[in-house]
């Protein structure tokens, strides 16, 4: 007998005959927490496969816990939870978390709840995954167990390096689960003599969820003879790929009613689109470009009015820039829509009557009566790597046989590694994949239902308040993209990109006036931890190459302020490690700091440049700023350990975080005369403490 889904005859996960038909599917609670949506999409696939494989599913998310309790929850609970920020759960997570920290709950708080995580993250970041951590910490110190190995996903690599893997076990896991009840096994007894009286079914099944099976007689004619001659790319897969049979997700079931009226559409305030924050409409008052014309990157400084709002910040809080998408590329992906000369036309939005998508819902992002062009380029992330789900969706509206099969291909088990080359490597969008495959012709509800909503961009505040007043001042590098085979024109970033170009405008090139005044919205992103000490007196260390600069400029000016108003006041030494590529091109804040240094205000200027030969011939200077860390390394311990001081890092978490964090652990491996290991865990004490405390980005 063949495999076939759980609720047929027989399941392919746990191998029992009708343990999971129709009359006894059982249940269980799927919850997600998440930042940006890529946990709610990966919840709703798990959603989606759950019929298939025999299970009923109620899905919630974290923010809305009044809707679960999971004290007197009987059936298996499974969280899907992303990591934002330097380690924190997400904001809508947050409330819960919160809630189950009370420390007067006892501890068998949970102890009836069987669960299971699948944390998301990003390993260039310290904390990797410590949303989910701090969750399943948590939740076993209440008493809770796991049913099922906690799955660890790096957005650095692939998140469905883990996550595909994940899923397809967790089947079995449930399975168990439920096969471990006395009256599930009584009943399997009863069911046949095909199979044993008991069995036993790993947690983790390394299995294939087969939703749509391609056999070996593809014909000819579908594998083109160009697949076979070309190498492999967007467009052409390899000849052993091209051959092989394909495992592919389950076809999401559409859910979204998309109407496009005759009437025009109406305006609708950004506000609208965050209904969660406090937006705020302000002038740019000032542009000031912080890097010469010969530099590799530009870095711009921008002043913002707040004058007439109630936006309030303190030296190392960051704000949301609300930000729209190139228009251009909003033009051509209308344009591959079929779509161009309604643009301005009203969308309705609405459910599909009779839909089984669970929880299935209108996005709130989405204002009502709004344009077809306000969705594309004020509410849908259009420049987000398509998911494979996405992918084979689009797989049903292209007509193309070559090209249908790659696109299978790309969101298959067999073709992880296409899909990670070509697509996620080279940041495929959805435009670039409809120019990559003409058939590929989607209705607009499928661009809706899988693109994630347009962030809001965040930026560190890179002033006090108490320095100038009604303003606040941020710095930005422009992103620039480079042209791969797939995409031939380079782009800019989203938010850098528009920022630049609204800026090129303010002022008249022939005599340097300001001739134009643009506005931006933006929202408050306060912090509870990357701040100044509320004691002066404490010394502190500063670690920002490159714009990672922008908040340390907002500690001095708020030092320099405080020094002011009390010169009575004892302030700690202060350390500022600062790292540039060129001396002349990109030393951002050069007066600044040199006012800072000659005022006390910073006790250490350490500054190093990547690409400037030394200053003297044969000399060996520091090149980043981790070198200079090394070279100081008695007074970072010193600083660190003996005075109880405090580090800030800011920057790139890709290369520079990780470095510097390696630094620190052998300058005090080092200094103190302990191991690595001990001193690794010495940092981990700081970061408890909040004396070690990071803002950085990827």
């Amino acid at each position: 007998m063949g495999n076939y889904r759980c609720g047929s005859s027989r399941c392919i996960t746990c191998g029992y005959f009708g343990i999971m038909n129709g009359a006894i599917k059982k249940r269980f609670l799927l919850l997600y927490g998440t930042q940006q949506g890529q946990s709610k999409a990966i919840a709703e696939e798990i959603g989606q496969q759950a019929d298939h494989h025999g299970f009923t599913v109620d899905i919630f998310s974290l923010k809305d816990f009044k809707k679960f309790n999971l004290e007197t929850e009987k059936d298996p609970v499974v969280v899907v939870i992303s990591t934002t920020g330097t380690g924190d759960p997400p904001d809508d997570a947050i409330k819960f978390i919160k809630k189950i920290q009370c420390k007067e709950l006892p501890g068998d708080y949970f102890a009836n709840l069987k669960y299971a995580i699948l944390a998301l993250g990003d390993s260039e970041y310290t904390y990797f995954c410590n949303g989910g951590k701090i969750l399943d910490r948590r939740l076993q110190e209440l008493g809770a167990k796991h049913f099922y190995e906690t799955g660890y996903a790096d957005d650095c690599v692939g998140l469905e390096l883990v996550v595909d893997p994940w899923i397809e076990g967790i089947w079995a896991a449930l399975c168990n689960k439920f096969m471990h009840r006395t009256e599930n096994i009584d009943r399997m007894k009863n069911m046949t003599t095909e199979q044993p009286a008991t069995c036993e079914v790993p947690e983790k099944l390394d299995l294939q969820i087969q939703a749509i099976h391609l056999d070996n007689s593809l014909s000819e004619n579908t594998v083109s003879e160009s697949n076979r001659i070309n190498e492999p790319s967007l467009v052409h897969s390899s000849s052993l790929l091209s051959q092989s049979n394909l495992n592919v997700p389950v076809l999401p079931l559409p859910y979204l009613d998309v109407c496009v009226l005759e009437s025009e559409g109406q305006g609708t305030e950004l506000s609208m689109h965050y209904p969660e924050e406090k937006c705020f409409n302000v002038s740019i008052t000032q542009a000031k470009e912080l890097t010469s014309a010969d530099a590799v990157k530009t870095a711009l400084m921008l002043e913002l009015d707040i004058s007439n709002t109630s936006f309030q910040f303190q030296p190392g809080d960051s704000f949301s820039i609300i930000c729209p998408n190139p228009r251009r590329e909003v033009e051509k992906l209308l344009e591959k829509l079929n779509l161009s000369e309604k643009k301005c036309c009203q969308v309705l939005l609405g459910i599909k009557p009779g839909t089984k998508k669970k929880g299935a819902s209108v996005p709130g992002y989405i204002p009502e009566r709004c344009s077809l062009q306000v969705i594309f380029t004020w509410c849908l992330e259009i420049r987000a790597v398509p998911k494979k789900a996405m992918i084979r969706a689009l797989v049903e509206h292209t007509s193309d046989a070559t090209e249908k099969r790659r696109l299978q291909e790309l969101c298959s088990k067999q073709g992880s590694s296409d899909y990670n080359h070509f697509i996620r490597d080279n940041s495929i969008s959805i435009l670039d994949l409809l120019n990559a495959f003409p058939s590929c012709n989607p209705p607009l509800n499928l661009l809706i239902e899988h693109l994630p909503k347009l962030q809001a961009r965040p930026y560190s505040a890179a002033s006090s308040p108490l320095y100038h007043p009604g303003k606040v001042h941020f710095v930005f590098t422009v992103v620039e993209f480079p042209t791969c085979p797939d995409r031939p024109a380079p782009r800019k970033g989203v938010c850098t990109g528009w920022l630049a170009e609204l800026v090129s405008h303010m002022y008249d090139p022939t005599d340097g006036k300001k001739v134009f005044t643009p506005k931006i919205s933006i929202f408050a992103r306060p912090s509870t931890t990357f701040q100044l000490p509320r004691d002066p007196s404490v010394p502190i260390l500063m670690i920002g190459p490159g714009t990672g600069i922008a908040p340390f400029i907002g500690f001095l000016q708020h030092r320099e302020k405080l020094k002011q108003q009390n010169k009575e006041r004892i302030f700690g030494e202060t350390w500022l490690f600062f790292g540039c590529r060129s001396h002349e091109n990109e030393y951002l804040f050069r007066q600044e700091l040199r006012h800072f240094t000659e005022s006390g205000i910073l006790t250490y200027l350490k500054v190093c440049y990547s690409r400037d030969p030394p200053i003297n011939a044969g000399a060996v200077s520091p090149k980043y700023v981790q070198d200079f860390l090394k070279i100081c390394s008695s007074d970072v311990a010193r600083v660190l350990v003996k005075e109880n001081g405090s580090i800030y890092v800011c920057g790139d978490a890709k290369n520079m975080a990780k470095d510097v964090n390696d630094a620190l652990a052998d300058i005090l491996s080092m200094e103190l005369n302990m191991d690595k290991l001990e001193a690794m865990k010495t940092l981990a004490v700081l970061r408890d403490q909040k004396r070690y405390l990071q803002d950085v980005w990827s």
